[in-house]
């Protein structure tokens, strides 16, 4: 199986055992296959810092099911600059943004528990997990 992009809202939904989650849990090549955006990565370390969680045991808990972690660079800059006009009625954030031209990128489906990318038509697979 290729890899697959995590938005944060999906690596949340796994690391609290949140619906839809499982459907990591039922796919284990899913996770083996991971990749995120440094961006995505600290979004979520961020999250769980401001939830009270140690850094040191955020930060292990956030890298253990992402695999591979991948550096926002210039291209991916350029996508997500380039998606703001579309994603902006449904809210997107740049974290958001980020992960969606990671998967462009990558030719790789992107997974999140955000139920408004439902409404976004790009020029990537998107599975929203809730």
């Amino acid at each position: 199986m290729s890899r697959v992009v995590l938005d944060t809202s999906a690596l949340l939904a796994i690391l609290h055992e949140e619906p839809g989650s499982q459907v990591f849990t039922q796919q284990f090549d899913l996770l083996e296959n991971v990749a995120m955006s440094a961006v995505n990565v600290a979004e979520a370390y961020g999250k769980l810092v401001d939830r009270g969680i140690g850094p040191r045991d955020a930060w292990e808990a956030v890298i253990a099911p992402v695999p591979e972690i991948i550096d926002f660079d210039k291209e991916q800059a350029k996508i997500a600059g380039r998606l703001l006009t579309q994603t902006r009625s449904l809210g997107l954030s740049l974290g958001d943004r980020a992960c969606l031209a990671l998967g462009m990128a990558l030719g790789a489906p992107v997974y999140t528990a955000d139920r408004a990318w439902r409404d976004l038509r790009l020029k990537v697979s998107i599975h929203v997990i809730r």
